[in-house]
Formats: structure tokens, sequence, C-alpha cells
């Protein structure tokens, strides 16, 4: 392929393949960045392009540029990239004279085989793949080689792509049901489609899939929006009230406290369905708590839209936020003619629970701010942040999801807590770093807000604890002064100071190790619960904390 006009060239379905993993199934891309962990990896492509590829931490980057110094060079050419899905073939079979050429050493170019056998093996089983590779090939059909033929035999040179092909012609009616709300998973051991004699045809047997992160968190949130909608009442006053309670949870998130509680329910064997209201209730929580930090933080957008406060003045905001919490506790309640009364018991103890905590972490950021003062040491933004967010955003949506299941065994519900409690932090940590550098159209919120605000994140924490004396006090009047007495010019200035002494990097290179931590302790606390469908579906949601690009 010498045509460097084509759309899509190898570099970059590379780039795009890595982009939509690391949203839709990043514990696959998480193992393949262990295998390629501290190799640069240079890519060459027939049409003329090029990437070099790099693990950090549970993340693979790919740059569309040449590696200048690269451990492992791979050029691929035609029949190379045709056969990358092929898994039918044994290794010796795919290294085509003249066709792929590998450089590097031994131990280093085994590890490059073992992530692309992991990317390809698991990742064809998404049918997000499937469309993604197979536009790639659609763009020239001619260089893939002979169509087969409806009857008849297929000609001796067809070069054809056995795994696409396969999948594009299976139906709904092929596949395994999924459960219902989850979907998207089948849990299989990964299996060895070549032992170094003999190989397996993998599309006749029963296909290793993984869970499709995006499509199924899509599914729990919009399932979670109807039963909201459901929730709300039809009545007035709708302009004042009822509509306005409508409008934060109609500003989609990501959907990650529903998918975490409907997913935990699954795995400890309950109903996906009896989590539903649960769900619910977690998100009417989530946005009442969301209007009244907006007041107490002078945010002016949330989701890329005003305020409640903003646009509707705060008593009407105080009112809504209120109004969500109280129609929450209701959601709660409810839970009772379907779930009994020792569930509905327990959840409502996890709703206290989760909603004391938060004001807790309310509470500890806001007196630092009134007092003007920044904690020395991460461990205090650890606390904070766990009360805070780490609760209703990680721990609580476990805990209550088991507690739907029929789980309230307090030695099994706290099982959830460490695991969560660490990647709640990193995703949190995450976040802060998101609305410094990150794009403001996905973030939604206000470039800077939390600078703005005042807000002690890990960033400025750090930044205090390494700047120089002399600094500090230029410093500190900045973060200091009120929101509305602020500037652009004054966010610029503490970023500035930030990206001198390195605080971004730290604050990124911390949340990956706690969110690594939390993945340890996930598969260690959590061993109680067998392999399942929702099991599958928390261990996804473990590992897109390390894979989302910063």
């Amino acid at each position: 392929m010498t045509d460097t006009t084509l759309a899509f060239t190898g570099a970059r379905l590379l780039d795009e393949t890595v982009a939509a993993l690391s949203d839709r199934a990043p514990a696959i891309l998480a193992a393949a960045a262990d295998q390629l962990r501290g190799i640069r990896l240079g890519l060459h492509f027939n049409d003329g392009s090029q990437a070099t590829l790099t693990a950090r931490h549970s993340r693979i980057v790919v740059d569309q540029d040449r590696c200048p110094d690269p451990d492992v060079e791979v050029a691929f050419d035609d029949r190379a990239m045709n056969l990358l899905f092929d898994l039918q073939r044994a290794p010796v079979d795919q290294v085509l004279p003249d066709s792929l050429d590998v450089r590097g050493s031994r131990d280093d170019s085994l590890a490059v085989w073992r992530a692309f056998t992991l990317l390809s093996q698991r990742a064809a089983g998404l049918r997000s793949m499937q469309e993604l590779w197979g536009t790639y090939r659609e763009q020239a059909p001619q260089l893939w080689g002979a169509t087969v033929p409806a009857t008849g035999e297929p000609p001796a040179d067809l070069v054809d792509w056995t795994a696409l092909d396969f999948l594009a012609r299976r139906t709904p009616d092929d596949a395994p049901a999924p459960l219902a709300l989850i979907g998207g998973t089948t849990i299989e051991a990964p299996r060895l489609l070549w032992d170094g004699r003999t190989s397996t045809d993998w599309s006749l047997e029963y296909t290793v899939r993984d869970a499709d992160l995006m499509e199924t968190m899509h599914r729990c949130r919009a399932r979670t929006n109807e039963e909201i909608e459901r929730l709300l009442p039809d009545r007035e006053p709708r302009a004042e009230l009822y509509d306005l309670m409508r409008s934060y949870p109609a500003r989609q998130g990501k959907g990650l406290r529903p998918t975490l509680t409907i997913a935990a329910c699954a795995a400890l064997g309950g109903r996906p369905d009896d989590a539903v209201r649960a769900a619910a209730a977690l998100e009417l929580f989530h946005n009442g708590f969301l209007v009244h930090d907006d007041i107490a933080d002078e945010s002016t957008h949330r989701r890329g839209l005003p305020t409640m406060h903003e646009e509707h003045g705060l008593g009407l905001a105080v009112n809504v936020g209120d109004g969500l919490n109280l129609l929450a506790v209701d959601a709660v309640l409810s839970n009772l003619e379907s779930l009994g009364l020792a569930r509905t018991l327990g959840l409502i103890h996890e709703a206290v629970h989760m909603c004391r905590e938060s004001i807790e972490g309310q509470a500890m950021e806001l007196g630092w701010i009134r007092h003007d003062t920044v904690p020395e040491a991460d461990a205090s933004y650890f606390t904070m942040s766990t009360k805070k967010t780490g609760w209703y955003t990680c721990m609580s949506p476990c805990r209550i999801g088991a507690v739907c299941a029929g789980v309230t065994d307090p030695s099994v519900l706290g099982r959830f807590d460490e695991a969560f409690r660490l990647i709640g932090i990193a995703f949190q940590i995450q976040d802060d770093i998101l609305n410094l550098v990150g794009d403001e159209a996905l973030y939604g919120k206000e470039p800077l807000g939390d600078l703005l605000e005042g807000k002690r994140t890990v960033m400025l924490i750090h930044l205090f604890r390494t700047a120089q004396p002399y600094e500090r006090p230029r410093l500190l009047d900045v973060l200091c002064r009120r929101r509305t007495d602020k500037t652009q010019q004054h966010a610029e200035e503490l970023l500035g100071a930030m990206r001198r002494h390195g605080s971004i990097e730290y604050a990124t290179d911390l949340a990956d190790r706690l969110a690594a931590e939390g993945i340890a302790r996930f598969e260690e606390d959590l061993q109680v619960i067998p392999e399942n469908e929702g099991k599958a579906v928390l261990r996804q949601i473990a590992h897109y904390v390390t894979s989302r690009p910063l």
C-alpha cells in the first residue's frame, strides 16, 4: 500500500484502537500495558505512516511519529495487517517472508508479541472494535484479496480476514443472552489458541469477550434515568421545583454510580432490576449534593451548562437541592415493597452513612478555605476526598448494590471498602488534574475552576510543600482571595507555579500508584465473589481509573 492519501492509515488505526479500548475495555489495555512495560516500540506501516507505542503505568500511549531509538521495531505490510486478527493461524504462519519484520532483543520482542496477542484475542470480541477495523478495511477492499464466492471453492490466492468476517456475519441470535441491564460481558478464561504444536480455531468455539464498559454504563445510566423520571412527581409547582429537579440528572454524566450499584448486585447473585431504584436514589442524592456544592463553591458551570444558582438564583437552587435529597430518601424507602424489610433497612443504613461521610468531607474542605490553610500532608486530602466523594461515588454504590442482592453481613460489605477507597481517591485526583489540563468540552466545568474556587487539591498541597519560602506569601495571597475577586490571570499564576514545581506530574504519578494498589486489593479482597458478569464489570471500572487519558 503506497497511497498516502488514504483517510485511515495504520498509525491512525492503532491510535483509535487504543483510545477506544481506554473507554470501552480498559482491563484489556491494562493487560497489554503490563507486557509492554519499559519497552519503546517503533511501528512502521506500508502506507508510510509510523507510530511509537509505550506503556505508562496501566495506559498505552500512542504517538503518531517515528520512534528515534526503539527497543523493538516492527514493520507491517498489507498481508501482516490482514492476519493481525486472524487468530486461527499459528504464530510461525503469521511471520510471512518479506511481510512482517521484527527487530529487537528476544525478550522484548516476545513481550511485544504477547501484548498484541492480548489486544487481538480479547478486543476482537467487542462489536466497536469490529466496526473500527471494518472501516479501515473497507476504505480499500481490493487490498485484502479476492472475495469469497457465494458458491464454489475460494480462489487459491484468497487473502481473507477470517475473524472479522465471522463476527460480521454473527447475528444477535448467535450470541449468548446477556444479563438484563449489564450486557456485553461473557466470562471465559482466555484460551491458549496455540500451544506450540496445534492451533484452535477460535471462531468455532465459545467466544472470549470482555465488557464494553462504555456501552454498559450507557445502558445502566439510561435505565436509572427512566426510574428517576418515574419517581419525579408530575404536579405543581413544575416551573419552580419539579422541572428544575430534572435539570441536573438530565445532564448526562458517566453513569459510574448506577453501573457500580447494578453490577455489584449482579456480582453477588442478585437480579440487576432489584438495584435500579437504589441506583436512582443514589443519583438523586448525588445531584442534590451537586446543587448545594455549586452554591458553596460559587461555581458558574456544571457539565457544560450554567449552575442552578447562576441560572435560577440562590433561593430556588437551595430548594431544588433539598427536594432532590428528599426524593432520594423516599426512593430508598420505596424499596420496602419489592425488596422487603431487611434489605430496605440495610439500604437506609448505607444511605445515612454515605450522607454523613459526604457532609463531613465537605465541612473539612470548607474549613480549610474559611481558615486560609493548606494541609501539609497528602493524607489529609485522602481523608477529605474519601469522605466527600469517595463514599457516594465508589464505596457506597458497591455496598448498596450488594444489599440489594441480599447481603447485609458487614464483613462482606467491607470487602469493597479498601479497594474502592483507593480507586475513588485516584479517580478524584484525576478529575482535579483534568480541571487544570483537560478539555473543557469533555470535562464540563469552567477551565481552572478549582483554582478560582480555592480547592485544596493534591497539586496545591504539593505546591505549597515544595515552593520556596519567598514564593509562599504571594501564592497564599492569590489562593485566599474571594472567588469574586479572582481573575483568570490569578488562576494561571497558580497553574504556572504548579508546572514549575512539578505538582501536576507528582499528582499523576500518585493517582496511578493509588489506582494500581486499588486494583491489587480488588483482586485480593473480592476473591470470595465468583467470576461472573457483574464482577467483570466492577473490574473494568477499577481498570478504567488507570487507563483513562490525562
